[in-house]
């Protein structure tokens, strides 16, 4: 059974890698407590974005976006992440790349893809600006 769902914009169905970076962004974008039914659910993300971008704060940023794709995420294993751009605006860009597990949802990790996605961050969260 491969993994599906519903695009939050549109309705339509997704499926497969669409799916996951979909869900990938709801991860980044959920701050920690704010599912009622699952109070761990997200990531430390929102607490960071607005911090300094010095070297430190985009370690932990790194890290904060790495724990919660491991946590939440099991249709897909982080191997890389950079930030391509850190503006004054207020918006970054990560670049993330890993192994995509179209079934992975369901524990099997036998096949997976080499998949890559462009994360634009700004004061209204994460969204995917490109994956392939």
């Amino acid at each position: 059974m491969a993994r599906a769902g519903m695009d939050r914009a549109t309705g339509r169905l997704l499926a497969g890698w669409e799916h996951c970076a979909q869900s990938i962004a709801v991860i980044l974008t959920t701050r920690i407590g704010w599912r009622v039914m699952r109070r761990r659910f997200g990531a430390q993300v929102r607490e960071l974005q607005d911090l300094n971008p010095d070297p430190a704060t985009l370690l932990r940023l790194y890290a904060a976006i790495a724990e919660a794709l491991r946590l939440w995420e099991p249709g897909f294993r982080l191997s890389k992440i950079a930030a391509t751009r850190i503006g004054a605006d207020g918006v970054a860009l990560f670049e993330i790349e890993g192994q995509y597990f179209p079934r992975g949802h369901l524990g099997d990790y036998s096949a997976g893809e080499t998949r890559a996605a462009r994360l634009a961050a700004n004061d209204a969260g994460f969204r995917i600006e490109a994956a392939a």
